[in-house]
């Protein structure tokens, strides 16, 4: 196979590909990789707490210190992991896992006090944490008005449970 879908739809559009003759692009004309890093920086910059785990392809392809070079110094910072461990899960489970039992997986194993997840895929959510995802469309992306207001409203909730 030469081409392989290893991203999703949020940081940038979701026609990203890996391939041997043209490395990983992305084939959406007028789109750049990582084009709405901004709009991220710019909506967390007032929630210096809030950290982000990696719920990527590119981590179970490429490796997560790859993954996180792409992003920011800023947003760099605050990672603190990614939902593929291979430590603690097998590649063969994991690709099994839909997007959302991935990431609840990992919130299981991680039980951070107050979480939400920003993904395009909404196939699959364990009821008990659906309200917890932020559906992106697969060209807009974080580009979407409608999404950056649900973002900022659930960190406002963050911030008014911090006592901020």
């Amino acid at each position: 196979m030469e081409d392989l879908h290893i991203i999703d739809g949020v940081t940038h559009d979701d026609a990203v590909y890996s391939s041997r003759q043209g490395g990983i692009h992305i084939r959406t004309p007028g789109r750049t990789l990582f084009e709405w890093l901004p709009i991220m920086e710019e909506m967390l910059a007032p929630y210096p707490d809030v950290k982000i785990v990696l719920s990527t392809s590119w981590v179970r392809f490429k490796g997560f210190e790859f993954a996180k070079s792409r992003l920011t110094t800023n947003l760099q910072s605050r990672v603190i992991g990614a939902t593929f461990d291979n430590r603690v899960t097998q590649k063969y489970d994991f690709d099994g896992m839909s997007r959302g039992q991935q990431i609840c997986a990992d919130v299981e194993r991680r039980m951070p006090e107050r979480w939400f997840a920003i993904d395009n895929d909404e196939n699959d959510w364990p009821a008990w944490c659906r309200d917890l995802l932020i559906k992106t469309d697969d060209r807009l992306g974080l580009s979407e008005p409608a999404v950056q207001d649900q973002i900022r409203k659930m960190l406002a909730t963050f911030n008014v449970r911090l006592g901020g």
